[in-house]
């Protein structure tokens, strides 16, 4: 492995998570995320959920396809968007999982508990 190998490395471990937000109604939002959901990054992920319940916006879809690597605390920062949701009489769910993200719901059976759609129109479809 070569330096420009092992920079290119650190820089996917690394990477900061993206969280945008695209308001569909007072009810409804797509929160988008690009990067690793993992312990680096969950804090936050979780943070933003509570703050979008807090302010009304309890049905939630979230938008998976640009998250490169989940781990058991992305996991725990879904399920606690989809308790907060709940608590607040709405839902959470999730739009166009990775590869990576379909098999570690699978594994853990959250894709039991987390509603999964192919695509955001799907997902707000219900909505």
């Amino acid at each position: 492995m070569n330096a420009a190998d092992t920079s290119t490395m650190h820089e996917k471990w690394t990477e900061p998570m993206q969280i945008t937000v695209h308001t569909q109604s007072p009810e409804i939002a797509v929160v988008q995320l690009q990067g690793r959901l993992d312990l680096v990054s969950a804090g936050a992920v979780k943070q933003k959920f509570a703050d979008l319940v807090a302010v009304g916006q309890r049905r939630l879809v979230v938008d998976l396809a640009e998250v490169s690597f989940i781990d058991s605390t992305g996991l725990t920062s879904l399920i606690s968007g989809l308790k907060a949701t709940r608590q607040g009489g709405g839902d959470l769910r999730i739009a166009r999982p990775t590869q990576q993200a379909r098999t570690i719901l699978g594994l853990t059976t959250l894709d039991r508990v987390l509603h999964i759609y192919q695509s955001v129109e799907e997902a707000l479809a219900g909505y």
